[in-house]
């Protein structure tokens, strides 16, 4: 078996961290976008909760932009990051439910609700996988920055 030299070794560690990092932004990138968007265009995001039927909306769109820029902020600072993880899960699959109800729909539209239901889906599993693995690391251990 091969063994990789120690600078090389000391190379790949000290990029880990910052991979780990862009990770969890890519991650968090569609809630920090979204929070912004509806920063920027609040009647906007008034609309889609009612779109939604959620009332009363403007008090509902602040929860969600503070939501998402706030368990977003705890994922990548690291704290918490375990309950940003969940907050984020639960939050997502909440809205997939509500958003992509695809079983509601006619082929064509049916497949492309369906595709957003399960990519959506895959973003929860994505924020279990995050809160699983930093509850099973010690603190102060691994890639918490």
């Amino acid at each position: 078996m091969a063994t990789v030299a120690p600078p090389a070794r000391s190379r790949a560690l000290a990029v880990r961290p910052a991979i780990h990092w862009l990770a969890l932004l890519a991650l968090c990138g569609a809630y920090l976008q979204g929070a912004l968007v509806k920063l920027v265009d609040f009647p906007g995001a008034m609309a889609e909760m009612a779109h939604f039927g959620l009332a009363p909306a403007g008090p509902i769109a602040v929860l969600v932009i503070l939501l998402e820029l706030g368990a977003s902020a705890m994922i990548l600072s690291g704290v918490l990051r375990w309950l940003g993880a969940l907050a984020l899960a639960v939050f997502t699959l909440l809205a997939t439910f509500l958003a992509f109800r695809f079983w509601e729909f006619v082929p064509p539209e049916r497949m492309m609700v369906a595709n957003g239901f399960f990519e959506h889906l895959g973003l929860v599993g994505g924020f279990v996988l995050v809160a699983w693995h930093d509850l099973r690391e010690p603190p102060g251990h691994g890639d918490r920055l």
